[in-house]
């Protein structure tokens, strides 16, 4: 998924990074941090999108990051399903209050993930989580998470895998 984004913009969109392209060795070591939770969604052995879990037990909170579809299958839905098997696993983990962030210039992710049941945070929250940010993202935060559950995306959830390693798991 580091060769997907294909251009700076799209890296930066994506990953914040502003390297092109990504480096592959840069997802995996991504994961290294103990409080990163990564995940793709995979139609046999193939991935076809990538999303982590930030976790924050300090806070009792989650952010979604670092979400990517493949380019050939992007426009078909597929964002939302794997947003939706991301806020599953922040509930089923034991933590109600989830948030991700969108870089201002992603109205096509912003959509998606307002359409995955994501609405936008208060604006001065907003603005004090921007105060050490690079860019003014968009903030937002699930606004249901007592139906996002395993079972809420059971047609999917079989090919929602950890990623570990390298690889789906």
């Amino acid at each position: 998924m580091a060769d997907w984004p294909a251009s700076a913009g799209e890296v930066a969109m994506w990953c914040g990074r502003r390297e092109f392209p990504v480096p592959a060795r840069a997802v995996t070591d991504w994961q290294r941090d103990a409080d990163v939770q990564a995940h793709v969604l995979v139609d046999g052995e193939q991935i076809l999108g990538y999303g982590e879990l930030w976790l924050d037990t300090e806070e009792d909170e989650v952010e979604l990051a670092r979400i990517i579809v493949a380019p050939g299958v992007r426009g078909t839905g597929l964002g939302r399903v794997l947003v939706r098997g991301l806020l599953a696993r922040a509930v089923e983990a034991g933590f109600s209050d989830v948030f991700m962030r969108v870089h201002p210039d992603n109205a096509r992710a912003l959509r998606c993930y307002q359409g995955a049941g994501f609405a936008p945070v208060d604006p001065a929250l907003a603005a004090a989580w921007n105060e050490a940010q690079p860019v003014g993202y968009v903030w937002l935060q699930a606004a249901d998470t007592s139906s996002a559950s395993s079972a809420s995306i059971a047609s999917s959830a079989s090919d929602f895998r950890p990623f570990l390693d390298g690889g789906p798991r």
